[in-house]
């Protein structure tokens, strides 16, 4: 399966109109849909594993060091696949992410992932390809669907933002469990990232972007 075509502003009201009505009117509060695609996969995945669990400063500023290791060009699986682990520790990594980079690396240059290929697989083929390499996990490549993929029927379960959203925008006493976020999205479907992405937007004002 190839990248969904972003629908038009149009067809995302006329579905949530029909389908979840509090949702449409959220969308039309906030305006047009924009969805950013990043087509650099391996560096969108690299990013995604110095910035765990670590502040946005921290990331930002341990990722400007990630990328001078390669003298002002890109980086790439071989050239990291190339990079001593004390050098990737040089650059602030931990020893950890470090070893999650050199996996990744070496995924991408054994071809287990072929960027070329991942438009065409379903959204659990392309889960399972990225959640093998030791470090990322299934909200990454969940993300990674939206953001570099652009399919358009992600529903992250456990992303927190998501769960508060959701919370305040249908007067939930609690914090949705998965059994009720999966029952939001069913009447979503087939725009669950639709919905998603403006429960994002809902918290933050920001366009989402990764």
């Amino acid at each position: 399966m190839a990248s969904q075509k972003i629908p038009s502003q149009a067809e995302i009201l006329h579905h949530f109109d029909r389908r979840d009505p509090v949702m449409a009117q959220l969308i039309r509060g906030i305006g047009p849909f924009q969805l950013r695609k990043n087509r650099q996969y391996f560096h969108v995945l690299c990013k995604s594993i110095i910035s765990q669990q670590i502040s946005t400063k921290a990331a930002r500023s341990i990722s400007a060091r990630f990328w001078l290791l390669f003298d002002g060009h890109s980086p790439t699986a071989e050239a990291v696949n190339a990079l001593s682990d004390a050098t990737l520790r040089e650059a602030g990594l931990s020893r950890q992410k470090a070893a999650y980079l050199q996996d990744l690396s070496r995924h991408f240059v054994a071809k287990t992932i072929r960027p070329r290929r991942l438009p065409y697989l379903s959204n659990e083929e392309v889960i399972g390809q990225l959640t093998a390499v030791h470090g990322i996990g299934r909200w990454t490549a969940e993300m990674f669907l939206i953001f570099s993929l652009n399919r358009m029927d992600v529903l992250p379960v456990a992303d927190l933002g998501l769960q508060t959203a959701v919370k305040q925008l249908y007067r939930m006493r609690n914090l949705p469990d998965k059994k009720r976020i999966l029952s939001v999205g069913k009447k979503w479907h087939p725009l669950q990232t639709v919905g998603t992405w403006y429960c994002w937007r809902k918290l933050d004002e920001n366009i989402a972007a990764y």
